[in-house]
């Protein structure tokens, strides 16, 4: 059991998390990176509820992929993997929502490696 714990932290070592900043007056952000076997990154965005987001992934590997998770959940209102690259949606909560960014797990055990771009965009007036 020692050994599994050790893995899951192994794990969850391998998540990245980077703050999405919009610059002033700006509506959204692109960002570039590269994530390699089992690296996932977790890209942050402070949205309000009834606000609109629209997240666009362009990758190099077409195994790369991206979920979407409200503020204080770990369950995908979004998921990528079958749904395709493109988010749009309004936003049922204000707070942080976490875009996953990851490699699926055959790419990932074979230590492949995805160039990306990210889009975020985030618009409209927050619920009352």
């Amino acid at each position: 059991l020692a050994l599994l714990g050790g893995s899951a932290a192994l794990a969850k070592d391998q998540i990245r998390r980077e703050p999405v900043h919009f610059k002033a007056g700006a509506t959204g952000a692109t960002l570039k990176g590269k994530i390699t076997g089992d690296e996932t990154v977790d890209y942050v965005v402070n949205a309000r509820q009834g606000q609109s987001m629209v997240v666009t992934l362009d990758a190099s590997n077409a195994s790369a992929y991206f979920n979407v998770m409200p503020p204080g959940s770990d369950t995908a209102i979004f998921i990528g993997s079958t749904s395709g690259n493109r988010y749009e949606g309004t936003l049922p909560a204000s707070g942080d929502y976490t875009v996953r960014l990851y490699l699926m797990r055959n790419a990932a055990r074979r230590h492949e490696t995805a160039a990306y771009t990210i889009d975020f965009a985030v618009s409209g007036t927050p619920a009352k």
